[in-house]
């Protein structure tokens, strides 16, 4: 790839490559967040690894300009940004460490391309965020398109609302309002179309082609990712370890750093 090339693909991701290892470990973010919600967490690993850090398009300082509803309109598209970003980086072995919906993203990437991976690192994953059957995905349709009409009538009120219950931590009210102001810092109509691709996705037919070794990271509690769930993907996905760490809420990255780094540090 041409140093111009290399150089673009850096500013379309807004990369950062920290650390002392060799081995990579590539850290990618949920809905409406940015890199900045693993500053706990990935100086854990950056002894010994090279940590990787990235913006997906239409979040935080990637470049804007290349989003694009009609390619964006599938978890694919992200996954694919991804491969894109280790193919540019000339990575191998990647422990990927994905949280919310971007654990489903990496598995998507490592399905395509598995040679890339060594290790999955899934955040409170959910395959379908929709109830269905005997599945239990933590939501009704009737709520799930409820939210995505609020989204789209009043994001920002939505945002104020909705982060502190995502959150949890009522105790620590200041990671409510951080999430808070990452969602508001979201373009309003990317966060719109990324909300309806996550909500709305499916990819529990996925997890049986995963062959990369897989760390399930669940929280006690989490209104967007019930432990049942975790539970799904560990009886459904190739070779998995569960982990149920002793916090609250969907961000144990950001509220329970030290767990779960404990946790991947076991895994790994």
């Amino acid at each position: 790839m041409k140093a111009s090339d290399k150089s673009g693909i850096y500013q379309k991701f807004n990369i950062n490559v920290l650390g002392s290892g060799t081995q990579p470990m590539m850290f990618a973010h949920g809905f409406g967040c940015d890199q900045n919600m693993f500053r706990f967490l990935y100086p854990y690993f950056q002894d010994d690894y090279k940590i990787i850090l990235f913006d997906f398009v239409g979040a935080g300082k990637s470049d804007l300009s290349a989003y694009d509803s009609e390619k964006y309109n599938s978890l694919q598209a992200y996954a694919d940004d991804v491969l894109s970003i280790c193919e540019a980086l000339e990575l191998s072995e990647v422990v990927y460490v994905g949280h919310s919906v971007s654990a489903m993203t990496g598995i998507l990437a490592s399905i395509k391309k598995p040679d890339y991976f060594s290790k999955l690192v899934l955040i409170g994953p959910s395959p379908r965020y929709i109830n269905d059957g005997s599945y239990n995905g933590g939501f009704e349709e009737s709520a799930i398109l409820e939210l995505l009409d609020t989204l789209d009538s009043n994001y920002m009120g939505w945002s104020q609302a909705m982060a502190p219950v995502i959150m949890g931590n009522e105790d620590r009210p200041h990671l409510g309002e951080e999430l808070s102001n990452s969602f508001c810092q979201a373009d309003p109509e990317i966060a719109k179309n990324f909300a309806r691709v996550t909500f709305l996705s499916d990819n529990r037919d996925d997890l049986k082609k995963v062959s990369v070794p897989s760390l399930i990271i669940q929280c006690k509690q989490d209104v967007i990712a019930p432990i049942a769930v975790g539970e799904y993907i560990n009886e459904n996905i190739g070779p998995s370890t569960l982990k149920i760490i002793d916090a609250t809420g969907h961000c144990p990255n950001l509220s329970a750093p030290e767990e779960t780094a404990k946790a991947m540090q076991d895994f790994l």
